[in-house]
């Protein structure tokens, strides 16, 4: 299951993000939403977000490992 990443480049709270992402044994593929703009209106004011590729369900901040393994279950 492919699964993404939204945030911003300076995000402190995506840095931390991904940190429980990889504790969870979790990868994401990381995009950057302020290098577009509908991404940007969509998700700027609630970043960071796991989003599952295969079936749209997202998962905002904050998560932790239990969240991100119901999300992937």
């Amino acid at each position: 299951m492919k699964l993404l990443l939204y945030g911003t480049r300076f995000c402190h709270l995506c840095k931390q993000a991904g940190e429980v992402l990889h504790a969870a044994g979790v990868t994401a593929e990381y995009t950057d939403i302020a290098e577009d703009e509908a991404l940007f209106e969509r998700y700027g004011m609630r970043i960071p977000v796991v989003r599952r590729v295969d079936n749209g369900a997202e998962l905002g901040w904050p998560f932790d490992v239990a969240a991100l393994e119901r999300l992937t279950a």
